[in-house]
């Protein structure tokens, strides 16, 4: 493979190559054994009543920059701290330095293609502004990362006309239940009226979970039985949204990827529906995915960028990782925006993603 060349003669080349393998093979370890879902039931049902379910009761607020901050502790550690270090012990740029920070991007999660690319652009900044003393590059990274993320940034599809629909995907335990409770708080206290439909009829689980949520924001859930035709419910979460006159309409979707022909034949059915049922829908379709599962966050999202037409990323358990890096790769290898973040537990702590504060939350103290 091509990518291989870039490493010809280096000294951390296996390092590298391993890296790349596992990036690789991220779809193979996607792959999960059916017994899980019993297992995700439980878990399901745990997160609805647990201690680290998200409150509905508001919390006093903090400022924005400081709660990104908090969030990207445990990444600004692994990223910021080794750079510092890096930084010390290396005065000036050679090329050591650069492979050493090629190396601390690509074990943040950052992936192998997005680290060489964005280590290039440093470098090429770095000479062009006759930078020779490390110090002065960290201000450079930070540029650099904002302008990748900048270049893909897009805000979330609200339209004036209603209802606005949002089909969330993504796997089961990625999140995706909390962060649809999230988003409908999210549009209920912008004075939005907004309808769930339960549209994951393969467990019962998941749709129990979205009506403790839907209740506990206080909006309505459109649902049938266990097992029923998905199509059907989303048919019938758009009559009620145009009869209730909903702003909003937030459909949920199977998360199960063990069989992909069943996926894309039930999402492409319910895609079908809502475009012949609103014209211009899915105003967006949104893919949930688990930060903390690093690489394999980039096997999922292709494998539903391919079957869905995923317009915006909402990544989730961002302050649980150490490798927030994901964003970038994901960001950069899928032409994906990244349009809302979790970095927290409560109900106001899913935010817009913003690639400034993101970046200045990296490697500010």
């Amino acid at each position: 493979m091509a990518l291989f060349e870039r490493f010809k003669g280096k000294r951390s080349k296996n390092k590298y190559r391993a890296g790349l393998v596992e990036e690789l093979s991220g779809e193979e370890q996607l792959q999960t054994e059916e017994g899980e879902e019993n297992v995700e039931e439980a878990v399901v049902k745990e997160e609805v009543i647990g201690d680290e379910a998200p409150s509905a009761k508001p919390k006093a607020k903090r400022g924005f920059m400081e709660k990104f901050k908090k969030g990207l502790s445990k990444t600004r550690e692994n990223i910021n701290e080794k750079i510092n270090v890096l930084v010390k012990r290396k005065g000036k740029l050679d090329e050591e330095f650069w492979e050493e920070l090629e190396e601390i991007l690509i074990q943040a999660d950052v992936g192998v293609a997005t680290s060489l690319e964005l280590v290039d652009s440093i470098r090429k900044a770095a000479k062009k502004q006759k930078i020779t003393e490390s110090s002065e590059v960290v201000c450079l990274i930070r540029e650099e990362i904002k302008n990748l993320l900048d270049y893909h940034s897009t805000p979330l599809n609200i339209t004036e006309e209603t209802p606005n629909v949002i089909l969330i995907v993504g796997v089961n335990g990625s999140g995706k239940t909390t962060t649809i409770a999230k988003l409908a708080y999210r549009f209920k206290q912008e004075n939005k009226k907004v309808i769930l439909a339960a549209a994951d009829t393969f467990r019962a689980a998941a749709i129990d979970q979205l009506q403790v949520w839907a209740d506990r924001v206080g909006v309505e859930l459109i649902k049938q039985q266990e097992g029923s035709d998905p199509g059907a419910v989303v048919f019938d979460s758009i009559n009620a949204a145009r009869a209730r006159k909903a702003d909003i309409l937030i459909i949920d979707t199977a998360g199960r990827l063990q069989n992909k022909t069943n996926l894309m034949k039930e999402i492409g059915k319910v895609r079908k529906i809502i475009e012949r049922e609103v014209p211009g829908a899915p105003h967006e379709v949104l893919l949930v995915l688990d930060a903390t599962t690093g690489q394999n966050a980039i096997s999922q999202a292709r494998i539903f960028q391919e079957v869905t037409g995923v317009t915006g990323i909402v990544l989730t358990k961002l302050d649980g990782t150490a490798k927030g890096g994901i964003v970038l790769a994901i960001v950069k290898e899928l032409d994906i925006p990244v349009k809302l973040a979790g970095i927290g537990e409560d109900m106001e702590d899913l935010r817009d993603f913003s690639p400034r504060i993101f970046a200045q939350a990296l490697f500010e103290e």
